[in-house]
Parts: C-alpha cells; sequence; structure tokens
C-alpha cells in the first residue's frame, strides 16, 4: 500500500497525524450489507509483529481465505498511539488477501479511544472500510456491567460521550468492548458483532485470526534446547 503521507517515527510526528485521522471518522450507517468480514489480529514475537487477517462470507460465517505478515517494529511502544506501530504488518496481511473484505472486525478499539482514534478507526480510515473495534477489555470509559444473557449491552461512556457498547456475547462469560471504527454506527456494530460470535465470545473472524497470529508466532520462535 502507497501511504499519503511519510510513516511517523516520533510521537511528535505521529500526534497531528493522529488528530488530522481522527477528523477523517466517520459513523454513518452501512450502505449495505457485507457479503465478507474480515477478522484482523496480531501477536507480538521479539521484535515483530504477526498480524494475521481471516476472510469469512457474511452472514454464513464460511471460511474463504486466511493471510498473514510479519513485520518488524517501525515505530516505538507509546501508550495511546500503539496504531502507528501494528498498521503497517496489519494493512500487510490484508493485502495478501486475494479480495478486498467489505468490514473489518479488528482485535482492539475504534472511536473507544482517548483521541477517539484506536486500531479499527485508523484502518477504517487509512482502507477507506467499514471498521469495527471488538476489544478483549477496556482503555477509556465507564460503564455499568450488562446483564447476564448473550445480547444484552450497556453503554460505554466517555467524557459524556457514547464510544461503544459492552457486550455480552455468551451467557455469563465476561463481555466485549465494542466500538464503531468507521463508516459504521454503534447499533450495526452490536449486531454484527452479534451474529459473527455464535459459538464462542469472539466473532469467528476474530477468533481465528487470533488463533493464526498465534500459530504464526509459534512457528517463528526456535524450539526450546535447540542448537543455535
Amino acid at each position: 500500500m502507497i501511504l499519503p503521507f511519510p510513516w511517523p517515527a516520533t510521537v511528535a510526528e505521529a500526534k497531528p497525524l493522529q488528530e488530522r485521522l481522527a477528523r477523517q471518522v466517520r459513523l454513518v450507517p452501512l450502505g449495505r450489507e457485507p457479503a465478507t468480514v474480515a477478522g484482523v489480529d496480531a501477536a507480538f514475537a521479539g521484535d515483530r509483529i504477526v498480524a494475521a487477517a481471516t476472510l469469512f462470507a457474511f452472514p454464513s460465517l464460511e471460511p474463504l481465505e486466511t493471510a498473514h505478515a510479519v513485520l518488524p517494529f517501525s515505530f516505538p511502544y507509546v501508550p495511546g498511539y500503539l496504531s502507528f506501530r501494528e498498521a503497517p504488518a496489519f494493512i500487510a496481511a490484508l493485502e495478501r488477501l486475494s479480495r478486498r473484505p467489505d468490514l473489518l472486525i479488528v482485535d482492539g478499539q475504534g472511536i473507544a479511544h482517548p483521541r477517539r482514534l484506536g486500531i479499527a478507526s485508523f484502518l477504517g480510515v487509512l482502507l477507506d472500510l467499514p471498521a469495527i473495534g471488538s476489544a478483549k477489555s477496556r482503555l477509556v470509559g465507564e460503564h455499568a456491567d450488562p446483564a447476564p444473557e448473550r445480547g444484552a449491552w450497556t453503554p460505554l461512556v466517555d467524557r459524556g460521550e457514547t464510544v461503544g457498547a459492552v457486550l455480552r456475547t455468551r451467557p455469563g462469560v465476561r463481555p466485549l468492548f465494542i466500538s464503531p471504527g468507521h463508516l459504521i454506527t454503534l447499533p450495526e456494530a452490536v449486531d454484527i458483532v452479534l451474529r459473527c460470535a455464535v459459538r464462542y465470545r469472539l466473532p469467528e473472524p476474530q477468533r481465528a485470526a487470533d488463533l493464526l497470529a498465534g500459530e504464526v508466532k509459534r512457528s517463528l520462535q526456535p524450539l526450546s534446547g535447540s542448537c543455535p
């Protein structure tokens, strides 16, 4: 992918770019139901990031294709700016799919971010794709606990703004933190995540990406006790 700007190497370079990209986020209704959904997740192997992308048909959730990319870090670890560390590998993995997905479910935040630009929003804006953040833990905001049944959710509120939903995808299981990333509304994001989370806590595309990233990471690590 040819980016429309030089990739920043420092927070001083990244901050104005992050602010500019955050202003480009649009939370608008989907124009049509997606025919394909890609899950995106990452694992870390030493000084490299393993990004995995898994493409599923929607709503049937038939697995279609997988891809991954392994890249060195090009940006330091700075909380609140992790998208600049992770996005190049995510984009590389998505570009290795033979077809462009209609929607992304990203393991991370959408607008539920201090500056309203989590990794799902970041990728959504750069790739001009509807994107949902589906995080296992909270980054910002306050919320009440949702009821224990599947489909129950409560608003995630940060500084007086609803930035996501705390969604129960399995009865009695810890909820996910769902936030719209780009080109989708919060109710639509909740609906699609629930329709993709048919067997497990995580939506199927996200879960498959998580498993693939772990497999690739293990393949990169030498066996314990092996000769150098």
